[in-house]
């Protein structure tokens, strides 16, 4: 779509829409997972409008492997400070790998636009890290793992899309071409919806940081169908930076 904003709203909402039709269908969450609910729709409010703002400064193919590759990185630096884990010396190269690859692309950003959309790649990383570890934990204690998953999405979407579209809703259906940004909307958000909850259904039975290591796999694919789908060019160091970053995330999880 030509405005990200529009586009965001209309996944969130279509995300919504195919959640809450689901839901009646899956056993009910427990209440000992509401709290995680509720701090997971808060950073989730914030995931998309920064989704939004990143993609509306910069190109996918510079920001979205920053996103999925710092995000493992902070992970292990919550794991850390906040829960007592011991980083052996593979995570801290990991680490490092990371980082080198975020100065590549950051060295590669040729505007000050792109400048400002890789520093709020950065801090969008540090929400999908909290939001990580929070839904980590919230959906072991929902004994619903789809359902807790499917929730994640429900619960933010009307909210993002007020803030996205100023509290103007009928943009979707105004815009030109509604019809292609209400089927993308449906479309994305179905990814959205099923990519998380799976992701969401093994950290019920299996290490966060094992699933997450696998989920930032995700990079890679992003900046290829950037490449040949929105026809974005990364260039060598571009490509080069998103390899090293995902070469780094998974050592860092499972080195």
């Amino acid at each position: 779509g030509v405005d990200r904003r529009i586009s965001t709203a209309a996944l969130t909402l279509g995300a919504a829409t195919l959640g809450l039709s689901v839901l009646p269908l899956l056993p009910a969450t427990t209440a000992a997972a509401w709290p995680h609910l509720v701090i997971s729709m808060l950073l989730h409010i914030l995931y998309f409008n920064l989704i939004a703002e990143t993609y509306t400064l910069g190109a996918v193919s510079l920001t979205y492997p920053v996103m999925r590759g710092v995000a493992p990185a902070l992970t292990a630096t919550i794991a850390i400070l906040g829960f007592g884990e011991h980083l052996g010396l593979g995570g801290w190269a990991g680490l490092l790998l990371i980082s080198f690859g975020v100065m590549l692309l950051a060295r590669r950003q040729g505007n000050h636009g792109e400048g400002r959309a890789l520093l709020l790649a950065i801090g969008n990383a540090a929400i999908i890290a909290l939001y990580t570890v929070n839904d980590g934990f919230g959906v072991r204690l929902s004994h619903s793992p789809v359902a807790y998953g499917i929730w994640t999405f429900v619960l933010p979407a009307f909210p993002t899309s007020l803030i996205l579209l100023r509290g103007r809703l009928g943009q979707l259906f105004t815009t030109g071409n509604s019809w292609r940004v209400v089927r993308n909307g449906f479309g994305g958000g179905f990814c959205s919806v099923t990519s998380y909850t799976l992701a969401l259904w093994a950290m019920a039975s299996a290490p966060i940081a094992a699933i997450a290591a696998l989920r930032e796999t995700a990079m890679l694919f992003g900046l290829l169908f950037a490449w040949w789908f929105l026809h974005e060019r990364p260039g060598q160091r571009g490509m080069v930076a998103a390899l090293v970053i995902g070469i780094g995330a998974a050592i860092l999880d499972f080195g």
